[in-house]
């Protein structure tokens, strides 16, 4: 059930973005659209053992990660990717994104709410996505030296507790809100458990929808 926010109290609404308001993962397609199909196959060849490491336990999500943006990203220049990700928006947006995600996301503008993004995907490949919607953009943010990716994440990969971290350094303590959150995996648990309306994987058209993990967390 959706409790009504405070009287003169402002909405936040966060949504997730892979999964969430897209049909599948926007990354790794993006990588394979901006180095070509035959770059892309050599590069990933790279992680063809470390994915089998992080399978096994030995190595995180978020270690996989860095080592997935050094091998791609290390030494690029950061307006080519920018200039990539305009491209790959233009391209895919319509196809990428989930129809319903998208009137969500207008009808929460429409009220008023303050809406943005909060995603563990690069912000310098989502802020095409972010301007054509119209919202913020919070997301992992790779580290830049005079023009070129380092192939470093600046900070903390933005997912599970850096979500909630990342959206108090933005928008101050999230007790000052009334905040609705829109999620699809372990990576958005903290933050769907920190809101007052949390929807988990509510624009999937599921015969079965999984059961939501959110009413144990609150427990």
């Amino acid at each position: 059930m959706v409790s009504k926010p405070q009287e003169n109290v402002k909405t936040l609404s966060v949504f997730d973005f892979d999964g969430t308001l897209t049909r599948h993962d926007s990354f790794i397609p993006f990588l394979r659209f901006a180095f070509g199909r035959r770059r892309f196959t050599r590069k990933m060849l790279h992680l063809v053992l470390p994915t089998i490491r992080c399978l096994r336990h030995k190595l995180t999500r978020d270690e996989l990660k860095e080592i997935l943006i050094n091998t791609f990203m290390k030494n690029v220049d950061e307006e080519w990717v920018k200039e990539k990700a305009i491209a790959y928006c233009q391209k895919y947006f319509t196809k990428l994104m989930r129809p319903k995600g998208l009137l969500a996301v207008a009808a929460e503008i429409h009220s008023g709410a303050i809406v943005t993004l909060c995603s563990a995907s690069p912000e310098i490949v989502l802020q095409p996505f972010a301007e054509q919607l119209g919202i913020g953009l919070i997301g992992t943010q790779l580290e830049v030296i005079e023009g070129k990716l380092t192939g470093k994440i600046s900070g903390n990969n933005c997912r599970c507790a850096q979500k909630v971290a990342r959206l108090e350094q933005v928008y101050g303590p999230l007790e000052h809100y009334h905040l609705r959150a829109w999620g699809d995996t372990r990576g958005d648990y903290e933050l769907l458990s920190a809101a007052q309306d949390p929807h988990w994987r509510h624009f999937h058209s599921s015969a079965a929808p999984r059961k939501s993990p959110i009413d144990q967390l609150k427990r």
